[in-house]
């Protein structure tokens, strides 16, 4: 992935501004179907809302409650196209659901909300439609939950990605595709010609150059940015969820839990060996440039837990914790929890098209209206093909088969099993590449950090060949280190130190990166 900022300085036919899970959906449709697009972002690909999610890529189980059908048939729709057409990206991950003798929801009517969840999925293959299981089994499966008046409980499936990295293959898809995508690139002004809009100027970030980029169409995937303007405030509602990372438990299925509290779903879910535990949900009104973690939302998140944990967590337990902030449409619902999640395009007076709210999970299909819009505008009858193309690092042959070769060889290059399946997941079809390195250098096998599933090997490959500018870029997006780990001085400079030839830094810039991801 190479970073060409002079390149924006061109006429295209689309300029996309905002390279979250938004724009990188909707570069990468307008760039398979012909179109000649400019992607650009002010900070690092996924930066904001698209790296701090759940992780997950579900039909939303919560959103039968509201009766809101149409949007979980949407997402489930979109699940089975991603597990589909990125097996190596998005990957099955079941959910269990217990039901106490004090739960909201008891047996009888979470057997027909499963019910009607497989149903809106088309009844799924085995694998993922739910199962019941009496209060002794239950347990078993997640043996560090409470036992007292559990009663059953349900699991049931969905799936699971890395937000990031999704990002980061769509554009790189669309770079492959004939795109231009720059990150750091910061949009200082929409240029107007006839009081329509048909470009923009954009600031490199690194250099301070300019560009003037003309664009036929011009679309804002500017996610909570959106929230900045007269018109943005009236179209949408910015909502905060935080999560904390924890040490892992002893299930490799996740949790779907209600908050004894409020009633508010949560959820615990494996990650890179960790745990994820979230989210909150509240109405934001602050700086979107500084969203925080607040002392509040980490005593309600380890209080809703320790209300199911046999052994409690406590504030020395949290390894990280990160803030992300929710688009969603205006509505007059009391509460963010009520407010829909479904998407919709705007267009201003001037044509610009901007995108409001959504999902991770339906980001997809979302693009392709955004994309739909754009090419009637330019008269152009170009069908999208994104949900039938492969993802561009999906391996070509047999998934399983892949798997198994490459778990095989990353085994004999003395690489961890653990560590094999997040690179298989991480790289897809490049994961050869990576293991190429290790073969060439054995010491590369190590893992980073010893309790993290991540290999140098993998951390130099990303260096090299994923447009990293920052050492933040690198620790925090390209792998997850920073919300893993919380990496130390010493680490964070023996990394900024193996960065420093590829990248050119002096002794000067390798203080500054660090300095960055400390503050």
């Amino acid at each position: 992935m190479k970073r060409d900022f002079a390149a924006l300085n061109d006429d295209f036919d689309l300029l996309v501004c905002g390279g979250g899970i938004y724009g990188a959906w909707t570069a990468y449709d307008a760039a398979l179907r012909g179109l000649k697009v400019a992607l650009v972002e002010q900070a690092d690909w996924a930066s904001a809302t698209s790296s701090a999610s759940s992780k997950l890529i579900h039909g939303g189980l919560r959103y039968l409650e509201t009766y809101d059908f149409r949007l979980v048939k949407k997402a489930l729709r979109e699940r089975r196209v991603l597990l589909d057409i990125a097996p190596h990206r998005v990957w099955p991950l079941r959910f269990g659901v217990p039901v106490y003798a004090d739960s909201r929801n008891g047996l009888l009517k979470l057997k027909a909300g499963l019910t009607l969840y497989d149903a809106l999925a088309g009844f799924p293959p085995e694998a993922m439609r739910h199962r019941r299981f009496g209060a002794a089994d239950f347990h078993a499966h997640f043996p560090f939950l409470a036992a007292p008046a559990l009663r059953g409980g349900f699991t049931y499936g969905d799936a699971q990605t890395d937000d990031a990295r999704l990002v980061l293959e769509l554009v790189a898809g669309a770079q492959a595709a004939g795109a231009v995508c720059v990150n750091y690139a910061r949009l200082t002004a929409w240029n107007e010609a006839g009081g329509k809009v048909c470009g923009a100027t954009v600031r490199d970030q690194e250099s301070g150059a300019t560009a003037s980029v003309a664009a036929r169409q011009c679309v804002s995937t500017s996610g909570q940015w959106l929230a900045t303007s007269e018109a943005g405030r009236a179209w949408c509602r910015l909502s905060k969820g935080v999560h904390l990372v924890l040490p892992g438990l002893p299930a490799a299925e996740a949790l779907l839990l209600t908050a004894k509290a409020d009633g508010r779903v949560f959820f615990l879910i494996p990650w890179y060996g960790r745990t994820l535990l979230g989210t909150t949900d509240t109405d934001y009104r602050g700086d979107v440039g500084r969203v925080e973690v607040g002392e509040a939302d980490v005593d309600y998140l380890l209080d809703a837990a320790n209300d199911y944990l046999q052994l409690k967590w406590t504030r020395q337990d949290v390894i990280a914790a990160y803030a992300g902030l929710r688009v969603m449409k205006r509505s007059d619902a009391a509460h963010p929890s009520a407010a829909s999640r479904d998407w919709e395009i705007r267009t201003a007076a001037n044509g610009l098209h901007h995108s409001v709210g959504g999902k991770i999970t339906s980001a997809r299909e979302d693009a392709a209206v955004i994309v739909d819009a754009v090419c009637a505008r330019l008269g152009l009858a170009a069908r999208g093909t994104s949900g039938v193309r492969d993802l561009p690092w999906k391996p070509q042959q047999d998934f399983g088969l892949w798997a198994a070769e490459m778990t095989a060889r990353a085994h004999r290059l003395g690489i961890d099993d653990e560590s094999a399946l997040w690179l298989l997941r991480r790289h897809g079809s490049r994961a050869g590449q990576v293991m190429q390195r290790v073969g060439e250098s054995p010491q590369r096998a190590a893992r980073i950090v010893p309790e993290l599933p991540l290999t140098e090997a993998d951390l130099l490959f990303c260096a090299q060949r994923e447009m990293v500018l920052h050492l933040s870029d690198l620790l925090r997006r390209r792998l997850p280190l920073m919300i893993l780990a919380q990496p130390d001085e010493r680490m964070l400079r023996r990394v900024a130190n193996l960065l420093a030839p590829m990248l050119c830094w002096d002794a000067a810039r390798v203080e500054q990166e660090i300095k960055a991801c400390r503050a």
